[in-house]
This record gives C-alpha cells, structure tokens and sequence, in this order.
C-alpha cells in the first residue's frame, strides 16, 4: 500500500485504515483528510466510508426527472430539467453555451 505522510506544523499524519459502521468494508482514511479535519477542529474519525456517506446523503433525494424537447435553433433532442411550454424557446446545451457566450 501506498502510504501518504503529510506534515501539519509539527504534528505528522499517516494513511490510516478504518472500518466502515454501514457496510463494514474497509476505507482509507488518508493524511491529507486527517490534515483538513485537524484544520476544520473535527475531533472524531469519519465513521463511515465515502459510498455510505454519499448514500444517506442523498437517500431522501429524488432523483431528477428529464424531459425531451425539440431544440429551436438546431432542431436536435434538448433533455430539460423542466416541463417545457411552447411559448418559449428551449435550446440543446450545446446551442445554449453557444449563445451564452455570444452574449458576454
């Protein structure tokens, strides 16, 4: 393995193997992690590995719903992140940035 040492002032930090509380798989818990907790002033270990933290995070989210509309400049497919309507143009993302940087 790969160890990362990273000096903080005088304390010295050093990758570190925890076990994960949800899943319990093993996770890194790397210096430089270690380095950002001590400057945030968080005093325990994460408990829980990235997946299983980005998971009850996002558990009470629903996800995005996408609907498909007719570009009006180029006339290719748009996928929107809202119900579009007729009574206003709807651009594909690439037509979009075009004329968003044709405005600045």
């Amino acid at each position: 393995m790969n160890e990362e040492v990273v000096k903080a002032g005088v304390e010295e930090f050093v990758d570190e193997t925890l076990v994960c509380k949800e899943c319990g798989n093993e996770f890194v818990f790397t210096a430089g992690e270690q380095s950002f907790y001590k400057e945030k002033g968080f005093l325990n270990k994460p408990k829980s590995c990235k997946a299983c933290r980005d998971a009850k995070k996002n558990a009470g989210k629903a996800p995005r719903e996408y609907f498909e509309t007719t570009c009006a400049n180029c006339g290719g497919v748009a996928k929107v992140i809202f119900q579009p309507s007729n009574d206003r143009p709807v651009y594909c993302s690439a037509c979009f940035e075009a004329m968003r940087k044709n405005n600045q």
